[in-house]
């Protein structure tokens, strides 16, 4: 019997977003991105629809590779202008009560002191419903416009992040025991100082001799989105990720990934089933095939290829305005995001691309596969490839801004349903609790629990 698939809704506080172009569309509102009710009404519809959480993409600069210059991103709006994915949260968790919240946040551009506390709080208001997905950023536009001079080496910035992950674990799981928090009107002890902790972290790229601002929140740790599918972000997930968020184009990219993803994590001493893997997908339903087929082409007389270049020119740091449409893609090792290249080279034995087939496929729906036709035509797909590769679970990007979230919702998941596919109502709990049933606190065997002994033992 098929397992339970698991969806959440990718999306970014943005226009367009993974369809470059369709922010023309009539019944497109994705413009209305800077208006706090947009994103509450999306929440509803989302918890509608028992996804288990919106996962909000970000990126810190701008697409400038395609022609060296901000001229195509900046017309097209191409992931520009782009709003902090964190402050829409609280708007969609006051109107849901399940939905939880993948929050996109670079280690590259921010103090990891600061962060922890922003990131503690949100999961103190909205209940332990937040996940961080780590990244590492990928546009040298980025580096520069925060003071650097130019981006760091790929591998070299998860080694940052793994510094950088060691601070915050520390600080959320470690600076404060359990029980430190008193609340005791009747002595006038909020906090019994015995039990808070400083860090004393002295790492390669941080030091931070303090104490966590935060009181421990109800997950401690966020739940670890991570995004990258290289072969070192894949080292960098086996070792820290929870959650795994992948965008294979076929079938054999995707089984290859989950298949090493989990290998690793276990040669890490965790658990295969500690990870909860998700590709990315797009999914355009109707009542019937045909319905869903003119809509596709109805949606593509909107889309961009300029724009489709331009994303993927920032993804993979090769200026695809150099290039024939008709050559073909082979590996090119960048410093951007070489994921992106190795899923759509040689790696696919199945397959050749060329640049223009590279831009008709992202420019619906990014760089995941894309099914279209009625609820069973589609759950019959997403069913096939759960099955052939032992992927959780998709990431669902929108190409018309709520169409295919409302479309899925009142479409798709109903047909998962009926076919016992997919959950009728959310589990309690946190995050966490949710995905893995096995309580609000991080697992054992994660790195977070040695840092929260490292604390304690730096104290001593």
């Amino acid at each position: 019997m098929s397992k339970e698939i698991r969806l959440n809704a990718f999306t970014m506080n943005t226009v367009g977003h993974m369809s470059p172009g369709l922010w023309t569309h009539p019944r497109d509102r994705s413009s209305h991105y800077t208006d706090l009710k947009h994103w509450a009404d999306l929440a509803k519809t989302l918890e509608r629809g028992r996804f288990d959480a919106v996962f909000i993409a970000d990126v810190i600069g701008i697409y400038d590779v395609y022609n060296g210059d901000p001229t195509s991103p900046i017309r097209h709006a191409t992931q520009i202008p782009v709003g902090d994915p964190l402050l829409i949260v609280p708007a969609m968790a006051l109107v849901t009560e399940h939905l939880s919240f993948g929050v996109t946040s670079s280690v590259s551009y921010e103090h990891p002191y600061p962060f922890a506390r922003r990131f503690s709080t949100l999961d103190h208001l909205i209940k332990g419903r937040v996940a961080w997905n780590v990244v590492t950023s990928y546009l040298d536009s980025g580096a520069r416009a925060t003071g650097q001079q130019a981006l760091a080496g790929h591998d070299d910035r998860y080694d940052l992040a793994e510094d950088y992950l060691e601070v915050c674990y520390k600080l959320w799981e470690g600076s404060w025991e359990d029980g430190a928090v008193r609340r005791d009107k009747a002595s006038g002890v909020f906090t019994d100082p015995s039990k808070v902790h400083n860090i004393r972290h002295k790492g390669p790229h941080f030091q931070v001799d303090g104490i966590h601002l935060s009181e421990p929140s109800p997950q401690r740790t966020p739940v670890i989105f991570q995004a990258g599918a290289s072969t070192r972000g894949r080292q960098f997930a086996a070792r820290h990720a929870e959650a795994i968020f992948v965008g294979a184009p076929s079938k054999h990219v995707l089984k290859n990934y989950v298949d090493a993803l989990r290998a690793g994590a276990v040669e890490q001493g965790r658990r295969a089933d500690d990870l909860v893997i998700y590709n990315m997908h797009t999914v355009i339903v109707a009542e019937t095939d045909a319905e869903a087929q003119e809509k596709h082409a109805e949606y593509r007389k909107h889309i961009s290829h300029e724009g489709a270049l331009t994303l993927m020119s920032g993804w993979s740091g090769i200026d695809f305005g150099k290039y024939q449409l008709d050559e073909p893609l082979r590996y090119v090792k960048t410093n951007a995001g070489q994921s992106f290249v190795e899923a759509f080279s040689s790696s696919d034995p199945a397959r050749e691309w060329t640049l223009r087939e590279m831009a008709e496929w992202v420019a619906i729906g990014g760089r995941g596969p894309t099914s279209i036709g009625s609820p069973k035509t589609v759950a019959d797909e997403l069913e096939a490839w759960v099955n052939e590769t032992g992927v959780d679970g998709f990431n669902l990007a929108s190409v018309v801004m709520p169409e295919t979230f409302e479309q899925v919702a009142d479409l798709l998941v109903p047909e998962l349903q009926r076919r016992g596919l997919f959950k009728k109502d959310y589990a309690e709990g946190t995050l966490r609790q949710k995905l893995f049933g096995r309580g609000d606190r991080i697992a054992a065997g994660h790195p977070a629990h040695a840092a929260r002994e490292a604390v304690r033992a730096a104290g001593r």
